[in-house]
């Protein structure tokens, strides 16, 4: 992303027709739910400008500055956006501060997505002049075109044998819809079946109805039958070596829910306690793993696997002494096996799908998974986490209570 200079940002800021250009005087509460809308609609680009919109934080109507006191919890806050999940894809901005006519302002740049439509708080939110709404029908259409003609991540490729028959309307209707989309726009919505599931990326378009890989993934009714490394085998093995007695095994398939339910169910079931009823008057409960750790790593081994280049399986095998959680496909982009697990640096190989998991309840923010696990074990007892990770494969280990 190349950065703009001092005279282009101020030739913007004044330019008060511009749809690459909104100013807010201060950023709180009230203030950032319209702040998101903004961040939205630019990285929708309706206008087809390919060029970066700007938020300009510190900055009144006229594009005056309001003598705003940039500091670093404004910017952190401000860089909240990029990951907290409300944001659908992930938007691409950068935040940072710099001194505009004479005063500090904080300045938000967003890209035109490569995946729109884009939706905030379930609604695909767009700029046409000075003016922000909500995308009509034809406009939807508008940004499904050119969701069309760029490069397309690999979870947005169709599956050329499958059919719109393999995806399971009642989920998507009952379940996914309503989880999407706020309800006045369900409400209101006059599209047909096939537009709707083209506007969430599950077929290529209303007229080409073939399921997308993450169509499949999320809403298909046997997955497998296309994706044949798409599922999860569970083991847990009475020993400490792969060669030890199988006790309990599981192959989970169907929608990426239905796997990650019954694999959490194995999970729980294996996963026994201990009730501490003398320490205090409040009976502790002490798990061999905290849950929290395990569906993290369980979610991130989904989320991140390759589905292109692989037809293993996610594994999860659960010995004596640890857990083992294997994802198919080494790190992506800005991932390497050098800074893998490293706090703040994450890129997505399936960002469709983190949508999916995000509106489904299993994601609440992004960029934050291992943190968590991390966190969980320590507060729980267990040794750290280890990672072992090449070009072909991330391998999870998670060491047991002692």
């Amino acid at each position: 992303m190349e950065r703009l200079t001092d005279s282009e940002l101020e030739n913007l800021l004044t330019d008060i027709e511009s749809d690459r250009v909104e100013r807010k005087r201060s950023f709180g509460k009230s203030i950032s739910k319209t702040a998101r809308q903004a961040v939205c609609a630019f990285a929708n680009d309706i206008g087809n400008h390919n060029l970066p919109g700007l938020l300009f934080i510190g900055a009144e109507d006229d594009g005056s500055p309001s003598n705003l006191s940039v500091s670093d919890d404004l910017l952190r806050n401000l860089s909240d956006m990029k990951t907290d999940g409300n944001i659908l894809p992930l938007p691409v901005l950068t935040v940072e501060k710099r001194l505009l006519n004479g005063a500090e302002m904080a300045i938000v740049t967003v890209m035109p997505s490569d995946m729109p439509p884009v939706k905030y708080d379930g609604r695909i939110w767009i700029r046409t002049g000075p003016r922000r709404s909500i995308a009509n029908q034809q406009e939807e259409r508008i940004l499904n075109e050119k969701r069309r003609k760029k490069n397309l991540p690999f979870d947005l490729s169709k599956i050329p044998l499958s059919r719109i028959s393999d995806l399971s309307q009642t989920i998507f209707i009952n379940e996914y819809l309503p989880a999407a989309f706020a309800e006045d726009v369900l409400t209101g919505n006059q599209r047909t079946y096939e537009e709707r599931l083209a506007s969430c990326k599950f077929t290529v378009s209303p007229t080409d109805t073939t399921p997308s890989l993450v169509g499949l993934l999320s809403i298909g009714k046997v997955p497998q039958d296309f994706l044949w490394g798409a599922y999860i085998q569970f083991l847990r093995i009475d020993g400490l070596e792969l060669s030890d007695p199988v006790i309990d095994e599981c192959k989970a398939e169907g929608s990426i829910v239905q796997m990650l339910n019954r694999v959490e169910e194995k999970l729980m079931a294996h996963n026994r306690t201990a009730i501490d009823v003398t320490s205090g008057p409040v009976h502790n409960r002490e798990f061999i793993y905290p849950p929290a750790a395990l569906q993290q790593i369980l979610y991130n081994a989904v989320l991140h696997r390759s589905y292109e280049d692989s037809n293993a399986p996610v594994r999860v095998y659960w010995f004596n002494d640890r857990i083992e959680i294997t994802s198919p496909g080494g790190p992506y982009g800005d991932v390497t096996p050098e800074n893998f697990g490293t706090s703040g640096i994450t890129d997505y190989r399936n960002p469709n799908l983190c949508d999916v998991l995000k509106t489904f309840g299993f994601v609440q923010a992004f960029g934050r998974g291992i943190d968590i696990a991390r966190r969980a074990m320590k507060k729980n007892g267990n040794p750290e986490i280890q990672f072992e990770v090449n070009h072909s494969v991330v391998l999870c280990v998670l060491p047991a209570k002692t």
